[in-house]
């Protein structure tokens, strides 16, 4: 990783600075308190990274929102700077972040209304002796607020009045009109804003009915019950105008009442089905019959659709405005009628204070008139009295939080010290992703992997982008993984693995799309001659697959013509040879043949450099493509991939050949492991079709005794004489010597020959036994070598 000892850096502030060469970048160490307290004088141009998002690291989300303190969602130097300065202020050694601890010593705490508000917390929940203070602690608000009335938020629930009554139920009224606001307790219950809301409404509404008071004979002429006439004509409007239309028309021409009454036919496909007497399908026919100069009747003679609404219409608007014994409607009533609830309707459309009109006139006036309104600004006041030191709680907070994830911010902000240590893991690493015989630790999650791509291509490296499912859940995630190490042959789109986030748990994983660059040189090494070979692959599907194709089309075009040319003799053309063709295919294959044997040829010729020319061939054919990704390789960049996901990073973080491996662990046989091979392995040295013969234990087989051939075996010569295996020891005539001689001296060229009778139990030999040797020209018996044993 070009590892260089650290180096020291001054600023203008006259602060030492130490930073650490590594993947190419200067890392700041943050290691002291003074560090933290002259982090504002770094130059800017020193830090690994200018901006990252506040959300997709291995950070607590509220705490990147507390540090992101215009709400943007992106960190920024500025922000790093003032929460370091924060901190500082807080406490009396900020070195204790370095512990990276969600619980602080009480007596670390310098901020004396953080130390006010710790203890309190402390008393509340029952452990006011306790000398330090956790993070879960001052998280679980609902518990630290459960048993206090007022907690300086500003909110008051019915439990702050319980000592008045009518005043918890007001606010209970409050609550059930306008809604409600969370207090810290988690309990509902209003703010100022709330009481301001709801006496405002209470004096509009109560205005707005003085006036139907103070006018009562235009606007309500039916008194209490205009409201509900006044509905009833609502309801009516529609229908009543029609009527009375259709009834100047008829009189305007008498030709058209039948069509103003529907037709006949419109009652017959009303009639094929059942009835009821308020019928759906009669409420779009008129309410009455249509004649010129005809009245509404409001007893006999009206559609049975609006039966019910014309009744209640006659009850309770007619009769009490125009008498009490009127069964029809002329359509100067009906005009006199809209004019009279004119007044009213107006009134109705200048409405105020709707959300309390349910509470009734009676009961807003009541609150209009009592002292309910000063005892909830009191109520308001008390609670915001204790707003600094419930707010301290929140600071507080805020302190456990830096305290624990601060540093690490910094580790992986400033610098990416985290990065380069093996052992840890970077905020923007999101765990580990096993596939294809390897771990993958340079995962980063993604929310836009077409987008990401087009940017992340830069960095040189082999991406891999997976979708990951959560096994037994509906959760959803995207990451991208950087393969630095192994080959690339089994990296294909569908492929499935592991994904463990930083959480521990495990997630299905699928490849969806990959951004091809070299992996390793050893990749790099195999590439030309497995591209050869795919190629070849690749030629002979396709040979195969046009002659079948061709086959199967001769074929058919044969079976074609098989029924018009069963009745005649089919005569056989014999196929011509191209000569020139074949003469062509003759000085191709003979050129390859004499180009391969010339190479072959100089390759043996060179005696014992033959590796060595074997090996520069190889890197002859090779090396181009290892120079190419060699070059890639060391131009591997880790900002590309930051960059894309909403980082600023500050320089090039190179990713070199030897860290890379780190990156990517392949699998590999733990120390002192036995390896043993499968039984079918072994049959790989076996005939094909023959199976293995069964193992037994070996046994000693005794070895039979060596015994010299008889004497009616021995060779013999032409001169009478027996002849022995051993050409300088003469052997003894024996009883059949004289016919051996003679057998001898009847060959004229000389040969010698076993008996065809001897015996295979005597030669130990089951072939066949009679063997000729021929002397050789300038050999005689004696000289000749002894032929061998059968």
């Amino acid at each position: 990783m070009n590892d260089h000892p650290l180096t020291p850096f001054s600023t203008t502030s006259g602060h030492r600075w130490r930073f650490h060469r590594v993947g190419g970048c200067d890392l700041a160490r943050i290691e002291s308190a003074d560090d933290l307290r002259h982090l504002r004088h770094l130059d800017q141009k020193l830090w690994a990274a200018l901006a990252c998002p506040a959300r997709d690291v291995g950070i607590d989300e509220k705490t990147l929102t507390l540090i992101d303190t215009d709400g943007d969602g992106r960190i920024r130097v500025p922000e790093i700077i003032s929460a370091v300065e924060w901190v500082c202020e807080a406490l009396h050694d900020p070195a204790i972040i370095f512990g990276a601890r969600d619980t602080l010593p009480l007596d670390a705490i310098r901020d004396t209304t953080l130390l006010q508000a710790a203890r309190q917390i402390l008393a509340t929940l029952g452990t006011p002796d306790a000398d330090r203070i956790s993070l879960a602690e001052v998280a679980d608000t609902a518990r630290i607020f459960a048993n206090t009335r007022f907690n300086g938020d500003g909110v008051i629930i019915p439990a702050s009045a319980e000592d008045d009554p009518e005043t918890a139920r007001l606010i209970d009224t409050i609550i059930d009109t306008l809604g409600s606001v969370t207090d810290r307790s988690g309990s509902p219950g209003i703010d100022s804003e709330k009481v301001i809301a709801f006496y405002s409404e209470l004096e509009a509404f109560d205005r707005w009915t003085r006036i139907a008071e103070e006018n009562a004979a235009a606007i309500l002429p039916l008194g209490d019950a205009t409201g509900e006439a006044a509905r009833l004509i609502d309801t009516l409007r529609v229908k009543i105008d029609d009527f009375f239309g259709r009834c100047r028309l008829a009189n305007f021409d008498a030709r058209s009442v039948q069509a103003l009454n529907r037709q006949e036919d419109a009652f017959s496909e009303i009639a094929a089905r059942d009835l009821s007497i308020t019928s759906e399908e009669l409420r779009d026919f008129p309410l009455a019959h249509v004649a010129s100069g005809s009245s509404l009747p409001l007893d006999q003679g009206v559609n049975p659709g609006w039966s019910r609404e014309i009744t209640a219409f006659r009850d309770r608007v007619v009769r009490p405005l125009l008498g009490p014994d009127r069964r029809e409607l002329t359509e100067a009533d009906w005009r006199r009628i809209c004019d009279t609830f004119e007044p009213f309707l107006q009134w109705q459309q200048q409405k105020r204070g709707h959300a309390v009109e349910p509470l009734g006139i009676t009961r807003v006036r009541a609150l209009l008139a009592g002292d309910g309104r000063e005892k909830l600004a009191e109520l308001i006041r008390r609670d915001l009295a204790l707003e600094p030191t419930f707010n301290a709680i929140a600071s507080l907070e805020r302190l456990l939080r830096f305290s624990r994830d601060l540093y690490r911010l910094l580790r992986n902000f400033v610098s990416f010290v985290d990065f380069f240590d093996p052992e840890r893991l970077a905020i923007f690493q999101a765990g580990t992703l096993y596939l294809d015989s390897r771990a993958c630790k340079l995962v980063v999650r993604v929310r836009d992997p077409a987008r990401h791509a087009a940017l992340a291509g830069l960095s040189r490296a082999y991406l891999a982008y997976l979708d990951c499912i959560r096994p037994g859940s509906h959760e959803t995630l995207q990451i991208v993984a950087a393969i630095t190490a192994g080959d690339a042959d089994n990296l294909t789109v569908g492929r499935n693995g592991v994904f463990y986030d930083s959480q521990g748990r495990d997630w299905d994983a699928t490849i969806t799309r990959i951004v091809e660059n070299p992996i390793s040189i050893r990749q790099a090494f195999w590439s030309p001659y497995k591209r050869l070979i795919r190629f070849v692959e690749e030629q002979l599907a396709k040979r195969a697959a046009a002659a079948d194709a061709a086959a199967v089309e001769k074929l058919a075009h044969l079976a074609g013509q098989a029924n018009a040319s069963a009745a005649q003799p089919v005569a056989r053309e014999s196929r011509k040879i191209d000569v020139g063709t074949v003469a062509a295919l003759g000085v191709a294959v003979s050129g390859f043949v004499a180009t391969i044997t010339a190479i072959i040829s100089a390759i043996l010729g060179l005696g014992p450099w033959i590796p060595v020319a074997v090996l520069g061939v190889m890197l002859l054919i090779s090396g181009p493509s290892m120079l190419v990704a060699a070059f890639k390789l060391r131009q591997r960049n880790l900002g590309p991939i930051l960059d894309a996901n909403g980082w600023a990073i500050n320089g090039r973080v190179r990713i070199n050949i030897p860290f890379g491996r780190t990156l990517t662990e392949t699998a590999k046989l733990p120390p002192g492991a036995e390896r043993t091979f499968a039984p079918f392995q072994r049959r790989k040295t076996l005939p094909l079709g023959r199976p293995r013969p069964p193992r037994h234990p070996r046994r000693p087989h005794p070895r039979p005794p060596r015994q010299n051939p008889p004497r009616s075996l021995l060779l013999a010569t032409p001169g009478g004489k027996h002849a022995s295996p051993d050409r300088n020891r003469p052997l003894t005539p024996s009883r059949s010597s004289s016919a051996a001689g003679a057998s001898a001296a009847s060959d004229p060229i000389g040969s010698r020959a076993l008996p065809a009778s001897i015996p295979s139990r005597l030669t130990g030999s089951t072939r066949p036994p009679a063997r000729h040797w021929r002397l050789q020209p300038g050999e005689t018996p004696e000289t000749a070598p002894a032929p061998p044993h059968p």
